[in-house]
C-alpha cells in the first residue's frame, strides 16, 4: 500500500523521501506557484501525483471547470472527481455531470463513495464500480459514527471504527470488488492501519495525520497511536516553520505510521 502525507510548504521537498507518491489540494495552486510547482516536477520525476478537489478543506468541493482546467494544465496521475459530502445521489449526478463534459481528461477518474445509510454508500458504491478508475472511502461522513458496531467508545475510535466496521461489511455482503483498486481518504486514527492491511485491494492512503500531530509535539505510542485526533487541517498550518523538536516528532510519528500499516520505511 502507497502512503502519501500531505505537509507544511516548508517539508514539501523533504516530503518525497517519506511519501510514496505526492497528493495535492487544488485549492491552494492559485495563492501558490511553489506549491504547483513541487507537484509538476514530481511528474516530471515521474512520480504519481493525486489531485484532489479539496472538499475537506473547502466544505463543498472545488468548481468543476476550473477543477477540470488544472487537470488539463498538470496532468496529474490520478484525480478525485468533485464529490459531495454525505450524499449518495449527489455525488452520483456531479460524477455524471464530469463524465459528460470533462471525460476525455488525462488521468485516472477517483469515485468517492458518499451517503447517509449503508444502503446508500452501497448503492454510490456501486455506481462508482462501474464508472470510476479507482473508488475511495471518504472519512467524514456521519453514517459511519451510526454504524460503528463497538458502542460508545469517543467520536475519533466511533468514526475509526465505523468506517472499518461499514468496509467489513461491504466484504462479507459481497459488494466489495477486488479487481478494482481502491483509496483510503485520510486517517482519524493511525491504527486503523491495522485493519486496512489485510486487504490487497486497497492501494494507497492519504493522510497528513503524522505530521499535523508531530508540529503539535503530539508523539504517537508506540504500535498503537493516538487516542484522540487534533482537528487543525494542514492548511490551517501550512505555511507555518518547523523547528528541530517539531521534525523530530514528525520522523517519529511517520516511523510508527508504517510500522502499523506494515509498510518498510524509506
Amino acid at each position: 500500500m502507497q502512503i502519501s502525507h500531505e505537509s507544511p510548504l516548508c517539508l514539501l521537498e523533504e516530503s518525497r523521501k517519506y511519501n510514496d507518491y505526492d497528493y495535492a489540494l487544488v485549492h491552494l495552486f492559485d495563492s501558490n506557484g511553489k506549491y504547483y510547482n513541487f507537484f509538476e516536477e514530481s511528474l516530471k520525476l515521474g512520480r504519481r501525483v493525486i489531485l484532489d478537489n479539496s472538499i475537506f478543506e473547502l466544505g463543498t468541493a472545488f468548481d468543476a471547470e476550473e477543477f477540470s482546467q488544472w487537470i488539463h494544465t498538470l496532468n496529474p496521475t490520478d484525480y478525485i472527481v468533485p464529490d459531495v459530502l454525505e450524499d449518495c445521489d449527489g455525488t452520483i449526478a456531479q460524477f455524471e455531470s464530469w463524465i459528460e463534459n470533462h471525460g476525455d481528461l488525462p488521468g485516472n477518474k477517483i469515485g468517492v463513495v458518499h451517503g447517509k445509510t449503508y444502503e446508500e454508500m452501497v448503492k454510490c458504491y456501486q455506481y462508482m464500480e462501474r464508472n470510476a478508475d479507482k473508488i475511495a472511502f471518504n472519512f467524514v461522513d456521519k453514517v459511519y459514527d451510526d454504524f460503528c458496531m463497538q458502542g460508545d467508545i469517543g467520536l475519533d475510535f466511533g468514526r475509526m471504527t465505523g468506517r472499518m466496521d461499514l468496509i467489513q461489511k461491504m466484504v462479507e455482503d459481497g459488494i466489495i470488488n477486488t479487481n478494482i483498486k481502491h483509496h483510503i481518504l485520510g486517517c482519524v486514527l493511525p491504527q486503523a492501519g491495522k485493519f486496512y492491511k489485510q486487504f490487497d485491494w486497497i492501494e494507497s492512503v492519504d493522510t497528513s495525520n503524522p505530521i499535523i500531530h508531530g508540529i503539535l509535539n503530539i508523539k504517537y505510542q508506540e504500535q498503537k497511536g493516538l487516542f484522540t485526533k487534533n482537528k487543525i487541517k494542514m492548511v490551517d498550518i501550512f505555511d507555518k516553520k518547523v523547528d528541530r523538536e517539531q521534525w523530530n516528532d514528525i520522523q517519529y510519528n511517520i516511523e510508527q505510521f508504517r510500522k502499523i500499516w506494515s509498510i518498510n520505511e524509506h
